[in-house]
């Protein structure tokens, strides 16, 4: 099937359509909003940003009639990222540093929407059915996040499936994810059996939340499970497991394709076309703003990494037409605090004027205005930080870089020791900007579990402690 053909299948042909409604006149009606974040993979694993063993068509298309960005920041590690996506604040304001070293459940801030707004509270208020299905990982519950509904992997009593058993101890006990997974819908079990794919799941719950919702507005958020390694039960290792066999159309068939990085990454693009292709079957394509990200970079690669910017580097690809102006990919820099302002700008709801956002609504970008464009993006790992410009890059172990123009993660200079007049005007104001931007604080580091999990990350960070800049 040619790709053209197999895209117009999954009613992606309607993003070919002119966006017409850009102006003011497309805001007055608002939009229905799906955000789906993938767990542990890295722009570089996308065709559009560049992969080329793995095929990511659906996405490729939603990045190239609609807004790719070519540098988003989130953090390196998976709680950090949710906290800051949720409230639109960085660590130092929310005490969110690390998987390990966060405020405990009778904390202040333990439960984010205790003790900040976040974003599906404040678009619930502005008038939007709201639900999240697939990897919580906050603490407290959606319900007291604003979500009305909810189908989420969750250990549940009497669960009869296989639960991972992992040899060294770190994380044993959890339920399986993927097949035979634990999901808890609306408070209910979900029966499963060794033939039920989550992720099929957790699509099937948010296309139904969709159609019952169409007269809209809708918020959806979707923080998958896919691509993250699981426990194997069968070969007693951790790894990924095997994807649903889909033919040529996106049926599935009877198989599974052997476990890989690539499977799941493909996988996860043929999800993302079963919910463009319904929505399009729905006629809600024009009336609808689908963001997609990840919450940190591959394992082995990215994830828990603070050099350079493997860590911290998304994807970020928009896509809605008649409210996207299509641009394919853009330089503008964005990190994941800008993500409430911008839903909170596309959705009319507005946060209370004595509430401190670090992000910057992104909306005005979509919509082809590039004025007022951010200057620089953050990112932190535990106690180290990291920051960016167009240009500058300063990464967790103190190292300065000079990117050019590259936006890849190749190429680099390290102009750590330079004496080049450029590169001192750039540490300075870069000193100045972190002056603005704390390290964890003494009340903040008493969060801090010692726990194996966070000895082992600084360990693999060694020597990468954060320098003074001069």
């Amino acid at each position: 099937m040619r790709r053209r053909d197999f895209l117009k299948g999954l009613g992606l042909s309607i993003l070919a359509a002119p966006a017409a409604g850009l102006g003011r006149d497309a805001s007055e009606q608002k939009p229905n909003i799906i955000l789906i974040m993938a767990d542990d993979v890295s722009a570089k694993e996308f065709a559009c940003y560049g992969s080329k063993e793995i095929k990511t068509p659906v996405l490729d298309e939603l990045g190239r009639r609609g807004v790719r960005f070519k540098t988003c920041w989130c953090t390196p590690i998976c709680s950090p990222t949710r906290a800051e996506i949720m409230t639109g604040r960085y660590g130092f304001r929310t005490g969110w540093f690390h998987n390990a070293w966060k405020p405990g459940r009778k904390d202040p801030g333990g439960v984010l929407a205790e003790s900040h707004k976040v974003f599906p509270q404040l678009l619930k208020q502005a008038g939007y059915a709201t639900a999240i299905c697939g990897k919580w990982q906050l603490r407290g519950t959606p319900k007291q996040h604003g979500f009305d509904e909810a189908c989420m992997w969750q250990k549940y009593e009497g669960f009869d499936g296989p639960v991972e058993t992992e040899a060294d101890g770190v994380l044993p006990g959890r339920v399986a994810r993927y097949w035979h997974p634990a999901i808890v819908r609306n408070g209910k079990p979900v029966p499963t059996t060794d033939s039920d794919y989550g992720p099929d799941i957790f699509v099937d719950f948010l296309l139904d939340f969709v159609q019952r919702n169409r007269k809209g507005p809708f918020l959806a958020y979707y923080p998958m499970c896919l691509v993250h390694g699981s426990w194997d039960f069968q070969a007693k290792r951790r790894g990924h497991l095997p994807t649903p066999k889909v033919d040529a159309d996106g049926k599935k068939i009877p198989g599974k394709v052997p476990g890989s990085l690539k499977g799941d990454v493909e996988y996860l693009d043929h999800l993302v076309g079963r919910i463009v292709k319904r929505l399009a079957e729905l006629g809600l394509r024009e009336k609808t703003v689908i963001l997609f990200t990840s919450d940190n970079g591959t394992p082995l690669y990215g994830k828990s990494s603070v050099d350079q910017e493997r860590g911290p580097r998304v994807p970020m690809i928009v896509n809605g037409p008649g409210i996207v102006k299509a641009r394919g990919a853009v330089d503008a820099l964005i990190d994941f605090s800008d993500i409430l302002p911008t839903l909170c700008d596309l959705g009319g709801a507005k946060p209370p004027k004595d509430y401190a956002i670090d992000g910057h609504s992104f909306a005005p970008i979509l919509r082809g205005d590039d004025r007022n464009q951010r200057e620089w993006i953050f990112s932190y790992y535990a106690d180290f930080r990291m920051l960016r410009d167009k240009r500058w890059l300063l990464d967790g172990k103190g190292r300065f870089w000079d990117c050019g123009n590259g936006r890849d993660e190749k190429g680099y200079k390290d102009v750590t020791g330079s004496k080049d007049p450029q590169v001192q005007a750039g540490r300075k104001r870069f000193a100045k900007i972190l002056e603005r931007l704390p390290a964890p604080t003494q009340a903040q580091r008493k969060y801090s579990k010692q726990s194996t999990y966070l000895k082992t990350s600084r360990t693999r960070a060694k020597s990468n402690r954060a320098k003074p800049v001069r």
